[in-house]
Protein backbone atom coordinates (compact mmCIF):
# COMPACT_ATOMS: atom_id res chain seq x y z
CA UNK A 1 0.00 0.00 0.00
CA UNK A 2 2.69 2.48 0.93
CA UNK A 3 4.75 1.73 -2.45
CA UNK A 4 1.09 2.00 -4.24
CA UNK A 5 1.05 5.53 -2.74
CA UNK A 6 4.41 6.47 -3.64
CA UNK A 7 3.90 5.84 -7.00
CA UNK A 8 0.80 8.04 -7.20
CA UNK A 9 2.35 11.01 -5.68
CA UNK A 10 5.37 10.44 -7.95
CA UNK A 11 3.15 9.92 -10.74
CA UNK A 12 1.03 13.43 -9.78
CA UNK A 13 4.70 15.23 -9.92
CA UNK A 14 4.83 13.85 -12.72
CA UNK A 15 1.92 15.13 -14.45
CA UNK A 16 2.44 18.64 -12.72
CA UNK A 17 5.59 18.95 -14.74
CA UNK A 18 4.22 17.89 -17.59
CA UNK A 19 1.49 20.30 -18.02
CA UNK A 20 3.45 23.24 -16.36
CA UNK A 21 5.95 22.34 -19.75
CA UNK A 22 3.48 22.36 -21.70
CA UNK A 23 2.28 25.55 -20.18
CA UNK A 24 5.57 27.26 -20.84
CA UNK A 25 6.01 26.03 -24.52
CA UNK A 26 2.28 27.34 -25.35
CA UNK A 27 2.63 30.82 -23.81
CA UNK A 28 6.33 31.58 -23.28
CA UNK A 29 7.57 31.31 -26.82
CA UNK A 30 4.83 32.94 -27.90
CA UNK A 31 5.22 36.08 -25.92
CA UNK A 32 8.86 36.13 -27.32
CA UNK A 33 7.68 36.28 -30.66
CA UNK A 34 5.02 39.00 -30.41
CA UNK A 35 8.28 40.77 -28.43
CA UNK A 36 10.30 40.55 -32.05
CA UNK A 37 7.29 41.48 -33.57
CA UNK A 38 7.20 45.42 -31.90
CA UNK A 39 10.10 47.12 -33.50
CA UNK A 40 10.20 49.92 -34.91
CA UNK A 41 12.63 51.86 -36.73
CA UNK A 42 13.55 55.64 -36.74
CA UNK A 43 15.79 57.32 -38.99
CA UNK A 44 17.58 60.31 -38.06
CA UNK A 45 19.81 62.74 -39.58
CA UNK A 46 23.39 63.20 -38.37
CA UNK A 47 23.76 61.33 -34.99
CA UNK A 48 25.49 63.19 -32.58
CA UNK A 49 26.38 61.47 -28.91
CA UNK A 50 23.43 64.06 -27.56
CA UNK A 51 20.96 62.53 -29.98
CA UNK A 52 22.02 59.21 -29.19
CA UNK A 53 21.21 59.65 -25.59
CA UNK A 54 17.85 61.15 -26.62
CA UNK A 55 17.04 57.92 -28.38
CA UNK A 56 18.42 55.88 -26.23
CA UNK A 57 16.51 57.09 -23.28
CA UNK A 58 13.11 56.92 -25.59
CA UNK A 59 14.01 53.16 -26.28
CA UNK A 60 14.45 52.67 -22.42
CA UNK A 61 10.77 53.64 -22.02
CA UNK A 62 9.41 52.14 -25.29
CA UNK A 63 10.47 49.17 -23.91
CA UNK A 64 9.73 49.07 -20.71
CA UNK A 65 6.21 50.72 -20.47
CA UNK A 66 5.29 49.75 -24.03
CA UNK A 67 6.92 46.89 -24.87
CA UNK A 68 7.96 48.22 -28.17
CA UNK A 69 12.32 47.79 -29.20
CA UNK A 70 13.06 50.92 -30.99
CA UNK A 71 16.14 50.79 -33.32
CA UNK A 72 17.64 54.23 -35.02
CA UNK A 73 18.98 54.44 -38.58
CA UNK A 74 21.61 57.48 -39.22
CA UNK A 75 21.19 59.33 -42.44
CA UNK A 76 23.85 61.74 -44.18
CA UNK A 77 21.73 64.11 -45.65
CA UNK A 78 17.62 65.46 -45.78
CA UNK A 79 16.79 63.45 -49.18
CA UNK A 80 16.77 60.20 -47.82
CA UNK A 81 14.48 59.76 -44.62
CA UNK A 82 11.18 60.35 -45.95
CA UNK A 83 12.13 58.40 -49.10
CA UNK A 84 12.57 55.70 -47.07
CA UNK A 85 9.61 55.33 -44.82
CA UNK A 86 7.32 56.07 -48.03
CA UNK A 87 9.24 52.82 -49.46
CA UNK A 88 8.84 51.00 -45.99
CA UNK A 89 12.67 50.46 -45.83
CA UNK A 90 12.12 52.13 -41.63
CA UNK A 91 8.87 52.96 -39.96
CA UNK A 92 8.99 56.41 -38.79
CA UNK A 93 11.86 59.24 -39.20
CA UNK A 94 12.33 62.36 -36.98
CA UNK A 95 14.49 64.51 -38.60
CA UNK A 96 12.21 67.32 -40.28
CA UNK A 97 9.63 70.23 -39.50
CA UNK A 98 6.40 70.92 -40.74
CA UNK A 99 7.53 72.89 -43.43
CA UNK A 100 10.22 70.94 -45.14
CA UNK A 101 7.45 68.05 -44.99
CA UNK A 102 4.86 69.83 -46.77
CA UNK A 103 7.48 70.45 -49.39
CA UNK A 104 8.49 67.43 -49.43
CA UNK A 105 5.23 65.85 -49.81
CA UNK A 106 3.94 68.48 -52.59
CA UNK A 107 7.66 67.46 -54.95
CA UNK A 108 6.77 63.50 -53.61
CA UNK A 109 2.92 62.83 -54.28
CA UNK A 110 2.81 62.72 -50.60
CA UNK A 111 3.19 59.88 -48.62
CA UNK A 112 4.85 60.60 -45.42
CA UNK A 113 2.06 62.25 -42.38
CA UNK A 114 2.94 63.85 -39.07
CA UNK A 115 2.14 61.92 -35.87
CA UNK A 116 3.81 63.54 -33.22
CA UNK A 117 5.73 66.75 -32.46
CA UNK A 118 9.66 66.58 -31.11
CA UNK A 119 11.51 70.23 -30.71
CA UNK A 120 11.85 73.82 -32.38
CA UNK A 121 15.59 74.50 -33.03
CA UNK A 122 15.94 78.45 -33.68
CA UNK A 123 18.48 78.22 -36.06
CA UNK A 124 21.30 81.03 -36.50
CA UNK A 125 23.15 83.24 -38.79
CA UNK A 126 26.78 82.69 -38.07
CA UNK A 127 29.99 84.47 -39.15
CA UNK A 128 33.80 83.85 -38.38
CA UNK A 129 34.32 87.45 -40.06
CA UNK A 130 31.95 89.47 -37.95
CA UNK A 131 30.20 89.77 -34.57
CA UNK A 132 27.55 91.95 -35.14
CA UNK A 133 24.58 92.68 -37.95
CA UNK A 134 25.53 95.68 -38.11
CA UNK A 135 28.66 95.16 -38.65
CA UNK A 136 28.02 92.82 -42.44
CA UNK A 137 29.38 95.16 -45.23
CA UNK A 138 27.47 96.06 -47.97
CA UNK A 139 27.84 93.68 -50.78
CA UNK A 140 28.21 90.79 -48.07
CA UNK A 141 27.64 87.16 -48.92
CA UNK A 142 25.21 85.38 -47.30
CA UNK A 143 24.74 81.58 -47.55
CA UNK A 144 21.16 79.67 -47.29
CA UNK A 145 20.26 76.42 -47.70
CA UNK A 146 18.82 75.53 -50.82
CA UNK A 147 16.04 73.56 -50.24
CA UNK A 148 12.74 74.84 -50.59
CA UNK A 149 11.90 74.84 -46.88
CA UNK A 150 14.91 76.06 -45.51
CA UNK A 151 15.80 78.36 -47.65
CA UNK A 152 12.14 79.96 -46.72
CA UNK A 153 13.28 79.51 -43.26
CA UNK A 154 17.04 81.34 -43.45
CA UNK A 155 15.19 84.39 -45.72
CA UNK A 156 12.62 85.02 -42.80
CA UNK A 157 15.71 84.63 -40.31
CA UNK A 158 17.35 87.21 -42.38
CA UNK A 159 13.86 89.50 -42.69
CA UNK A 160 13.36 89.10 -38.93
CA UNK A 161 16.51 90.55 -38.08
CA UNK A 162 16.26 93.55 -40.30
CA UNK A 163 18.52 92.61 -43.14
CA UNK A 164 15.89 92.45 -46.00
CA UNK A 165 12.27 92.63 -46.34
CA UNK A 166 10.27 89.99 -48.22
CA UNK A 167 7.35 89.69 -50.15
CA UNK A 168 4.08 89.84 -48.11
CA UNK A 169 1.25 86.47 -47.78
CA UNK A 170 3.87 84.26 -49.19
CA UNK A 171 4.00 81.19 -46.78
CA UNK A 172 7.57 79.76 -48.66
CA UNK A 173 9.50 82.17 -49.74
CA UNK A 174 13.57 82.39 -52.18
CA UNK A 175 15.40 84.81 -53.16
CA UNK A 176 13.52 86.45 -56.01
CA UNK A 177 10.93 87.41 -53.11
CA UNK A 178 13.28 89.95 -51.90
CA UNK A 179 11.59 93.47 -51.82
CA UNK A 180 14.13 95.73 -50.68
CA UNK A 181 17.89 94.64 -49.45
CA UNK A 182 19.48 98.10 -48.48
CA UNK A 183 22.88 96.54 -48.64
CA UNK A 184 22.03 94.53 -51.63
CA UNK A 185 23.52 91.31 -49.50
CA UNK A 186 24.64 88.60 -52.31
CA UNK A 187 22.48 85.45 -51.25
CA UNK A 188 24.20 81.97 -52.21
CA UNK A 189 22.25 79.08 -52.34
CA UNK A 190 24.35 75.86 -51.24
CA UNK A 191 22.97 72.28 -49.95
CA UNK A 192 21.82 72.26 -46.14
CA UNK A 193 24.76 70.09 -45.59
CA UNK A 194 26.78 72.56 -47.13
CA UNK A 195 26.24 76.05 -45.21
CA UNK A 196 28.47 75.50 -42.09
CA UNK A 197 31.69 74.39 -44.09
CA UNK A 198 31.37 77.30 -46.61
CA UNK A 199 31.63 79.45 -43.42
CA UNK A 200 35.33 80.57 -44.11
CA UNK A 201 34.45 81.61 -47.94
CA UNK A 202 31.64 84.04 -47.17
CA UNK A 203 30.57 86.36 -45.12
CA UNK A 204 27.71 84.76 -43.32
CA UNK A 205 25.60 81.80 -43.08
CA UNK A 206 22.13 80.85 -42.26
CA UNK A 207 22.91 76.76 -40.62
CA UNK A 208 20.69 73.80 -39.76
CA UNK A 209 21.67 73.26 -35.88
CA UNK A 210 22.19 69.49 -37.68
CA UNK A 211 25.45 70.65 -39.85
CA UNK A 212 26.39 73.76 -37.46
CA UNK A 213 27.47 71.88 -34.78
CA UNK A 214 29.78 69.87 -36.74
CA UNK A 215 31.14 72.54 -39.10
CA UNK A 216 32.28 74.19 -35.23
CA UNK A 217 29.76 76.97 -35.17
CA UNK A 218 28.33 78.01 -32.33
CA UNK A 219 28.03 80.66 -29.69
CA UNK A 220 31.24 82.41 -30.32
CA UNK A 221 30.34 82.32 -34.00
CA UNK A 222 26.44 83.13 -33.73
CA UNK A 223 25.55 86.93 -34.58
CA UNK A 224 21.55 86.17 -34.60
CA UNK A 225 19.11 83.50 -32.94
CA UNK A 226 15.88 83.05 -34.81
CA UNK A 227 12.68 84.22 -32.68
CA UNK A 228 10.30 81.69 -31.52
CA UNK A 229 7.03 83.31 -31.31
CA UNK A 230 3.13 82.33 -33.31
CA UNK A 231 5.11 82.30 -36.70
CA UNK A 232 7.33 79.30 -35.26
CA UNK A 233 5.11 76.59 -35.68
CA UNK A 234 5.87 75.69 -38.98
CA UNK A 235 8.99 74.98 -38.27
CA UNK A 236 8.37 72.55 -35.23
CA UNK A 237 10.06 69.06 -36.07
CA UNK A 238 7.79 66.13 -36.09
CA UNK A 239 7.99 62.30 -36.32
CA UNK A 240 6.99 61.07 -39.36
CA UNK A 241 5.38 58.17 -40.75
CA UNK A 242 3.70 56.35 -43.52
CA UNK A 243 0.49 58.15 -44.72
CA UNK A 244 -2.40 55.47 -43.68
CA UNK A 245 -0.35 54.39 -40.72
CA UNK A 246 -1.27 57.66 -38.08
CA UNK A 247 -2.96 55.43 -35.72
CA UNK A 248 -0.36 52.43 -35.31
CA UNK A 249 -0.14 51.72 -31.73
CA UNK A 250 3.61 50.99 -31.56
CA UNK A 251 3.91 54.14 -33.12
CA UNK A 252 2.32 55.96 -31.19
CA UNK A 253 4.06 54.65 -28.56
CA UNK A 254 7.45 55.75 -29.80
CA UNK A 255 6.17 59.45 -29.96
CA UNK A 256 5.08 58.88 -26.40
CA UNK A 257 8.31 57.41 -25.42
CA UNK A 258 9.53 60.53 -26.81
CA UNK A 259 7.53 62.99 -25.29
CA UNK A 260 8.92 62.46 -21.50
CA UNK A 261 10.09 64.73 -19.06
CA UNK A 262 13.27 63.33 -18.67
CA UNK A 263 13.65 63.97 -22.55
CA UNK A 264 12.95 67.47 -21.66
CA UNK A 265 15.93 67.53 -19.10
CA UNK A 266 18.45 65.37 -21.71
CA UNK A 267 17.82 68.57 -24.18
CA UNK A 268 18.23 70.83 -21.40
CA UNK A 269 21.37 69.19 -20.63
CA UNK A 270 23.08 68.62 -24.22
CA UNK A 271 21.26 71.83 -26.31
CA UNK A 272 20.83 74.39 -23.81
CA UNK A 273 18.18 76.65 -25.53
CA UNK A 274 19.40 76.19 -29.23
CA UNK A 275 16.50 73.33 -29.02
CA UNK A 276 13.19 73.19 -26.87
CA UNK A 277 10.91 70.93 -26.50
CA UNK A 278 7.88 71.39 -28.66
CA UNK A 279 4.99 68.60 -27.97
CA UNK A 280 3.78 70.99 -25.55
CA UNK A 281 4.36 74.51 -26.61
CA UNK A 282 1.23 76.77 -27.30
CA UNK A 283 1.88 78.70 -30.81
Amino acid sequence: MRRKKQRNIIIGLVAALVIVAAAWFSFGPKKNNDQKDHVVTVGIVSETKAKQKIWEQAAIVAKQKYGVTLKIKNFTDYNQPNKAVKNGDIDLNAFQHYAFLKAWNKANHGGVVAIGRTKIAPIRLYSKKYHKLSELPKGATIAVPNDASNESRALFVLKNAGLIKLRPGQALVTAADIIKNPKNFKIKEINADQAGRVINSVDAAVVNNDFASPAGLGTKETIYIEPVNQDSLQWVNIIGARKGEEKNKDYLAVVKSFQTAETKRLYKKYYGDMEIPAWDLKF
